[in-house]
């Protein structure tokens, strides 16, 4: 009963949630009826994972953040193992090591739960070190910095060798949110960027210079990656294509639940907005972008009732992943971004994405519950 009064005390929070997954049912209704023989097993098995969710939250509320906070560590080595476990015996989909195939349950990605446990163990770093120095000197920041890399670093390797570039590109987002939010001089990230455009740089010469010398040295794989990268670039593409179709015919209603005039693959997941664009016009979107920006207000209002700033820490990383996939997701249908295989949180189908964030959604609740 306790459990239960903390989720009506957070309505605002379970009710947005709701308002995603309804969404969510509905787009998924009209990918199937689109695009393949009409069948509602993407629409019973979302709900299927939604229900799943909603018991998790009412699991995590039910253990408090005190657990978490005390098996922080203990999470970021199973964490660790798991994705090691996949490369070494996760049988490949689609030449890609991601998931462990689960019997009568689907598949499951370690990575996709890995990132709450960054978000968790940055989180208890940034909180540990601002209460260790209250002014601390440029040496000592740049050691934790050190750290904080090496800890990131080890699952952005293994997600990485999956491969999963887009997953790795989360830890950077969620870590530098986090250390932004934490106080870290600014000076650190401007040295950041530097090096990032600097290995950006070299990789891109390398690239248009000479493909057999970038082979050799970065190897095909890394190569592929790179090429697919860039060919957003050029606008063109299958899927870029349809996907920009679909939402040019959205006008302002919407062509009508099930009417997408054109087929292009991953709909359900990859491009799911150019679907529901494409069915609900631009009145549509202006309603889930709205649902989207009420869930970041119901968030930040959370954070800044907490005085905890390890609070203040683990809701912008959340936001900081959310925000990221949203505008990586929707700015890759319009041609904005390149192709990288992110999913819209709470709205495409998939079991492992929607778990670990309602796994966020729980602690999120235990937030706002601390007195």
């Amino acid at each position: 009963m306790k459990t239960l009064s903390k989720l009506k005390t957070n309505k605002k929070l379970i009710f947005v949630i709701f308002a995603m997954f309804l969404i969510s049912l509905i787009s998924l209704y009209a990918t199937q009826k689109s695009f393949s023989m009409f069948s509602m097993d993407l629409v019973y098995r979302q709900i299927l994972w939604y229900s799943i969710g909603f018991i998790v939250i009412y699991v995590v509320v039910f253990l408090e953040n005190d657990f978490f906070s005390k098996y922080v560590w203990s999470l970021y080595i199973l964490g660790n193992v798991s994705l090691l476990a996949l490369l070494l015996f996760a049988e490949p989909i689609n030449n890609a090591s991601r998931w462990f195939i689960i019997p009568y349950v689907g598949t499951i990605q370690p990575s996709e739960f890995v990132k709450i446990i960054l978000i968790l163990v940055v989180s208890a770093m940034v909180t540990k070190f601002n209460n260790s120095y209250d002014k601390p000197s440029p040496k000592e920041e740049l050691f934790f910095l050190l750290k904080v890399g090496f800890i990131v670093g080890i699952p952005s390797v293994l997600t990485f060798l999956q491969p999963d570039t887009g997953v790795v590109i989360i830890y950077l987002v969620l870590t530098l949110v986090i250390l932004f939010v934490g106080g870290i001089r600014y000076r650190w990230f401007l040295g950041f960027l530097a090096l990032l455009g600097g290995a950006i740089t070299f990789v891109l010469s390398l690239f248009f210079i000479s493909t057999d010398l970038f082979i050799k040295v970065l190897g095909t794989d890394f190569f592929l990656r790179v090429d697919r990268l860039l060919d957003w670039g050029s606008k063109t593409g299958f899927q870029l294509e349809s996907g920009l179709i679909a939402i040019g015919n959205g006008t302002f209603f919407g062509s009508g639940i099930g009417n997408t005039p054109i087929y292009f693959p991953e709909a359900q997941t990859d491009f799911i907005f150019a679907v529901y664009a494409n069915n609900f016009g631009f009145l549509g979107v202006l309603i889930l972008f709205l649902t989207f920006g009420f869930l970041y207000y119901v968030l930040v209002k959370i954070a800044f009732n907490s005085h905890n700033f390890r609070n203040h820490y683990i809701v912008a990383g959340f936001i900081g992943i959310l925000l990221y996939q949203q505008l990586q997701n929707i700015g890759m249908t319009f041609g904005l971004f390149p192709l990288t295989g992110i999913t819209l949180p709470f709205i495409s189908a998939g079991g492992s994405s929607l778990l670990s964030y309602m796994i966020m959604v729980g602690i999120i609740v235990n937030i706002a519950n601390e007195k």
